[in-house]
């Protein structure tokens, strides 16, 4: 599998951003994902609906697995988001074996991708403004929210 370089990154990034946009905009959590094939072309993309419809299960990542629907393999594939991924979306894709992630950001939350790269998933972390500032300006508004979410009390 070859290398993406940034450019191409930065635009699967952009599908993940918009559907972060998306779910604040619907009062959820900024967070988005996209499930990108082999070949470049998105499969599925999705947003954090946890508050939306009230399904703790439904973060960004399963809900872009979700929408791209069943593959025969996930061997190529990429899992793009905005925010480092918790052990729920870190557990997806090791269980499915997707062997990239491209996230946003792991400045507001450092979630499971360094145990991803550990065990073999090659991990990007673009340190992305606007993914820091969505999530930044969430947590600061919606401390309560955001705890809940990460499972803090």
């Amino acid at each position: 599998m070859d290398r993406p370089d940034r450019a191409l990154l930065q635009s699967w990034l952009d599908v993940a951003v918009d559907q972060a946009i998306a779910g604040r905009d619907g009062g959820g959590i900024p967070i988005g994902a996209a499930l990108v094939g082999r070949d470049g072309d998105v499969l599925g993309r999705g947003h954090d609906r946890r508050v939306q419809d009230g399904d703790p299960s439904i973060h960004a990542e399963t809900a872009a697995f979700r929408a791209a629907g069943r593959q025969r393999s996930y061997r190529g594939t990429t899992m793009v988001t905005t925010l480092s991924p918790c052990w729920y979306c870190s557990g997806l894709v090791r269980q499915f074996g997707i062997p990239r992630v491209v996230i946003g950001e792991a400045t507001t939350f450092h979630g499971g991708h360094d145990w991803l790269a550990e065990h073999g998933v090659e991990v990007h972390v673009l340190d992305d403004a606007r993914c820091i500032d969505l999530m930044t300006t969430f947590v600061r508004d919606h401390p309560d929210l955001w705890n809940e979410d990460i499972g803090e009390d």
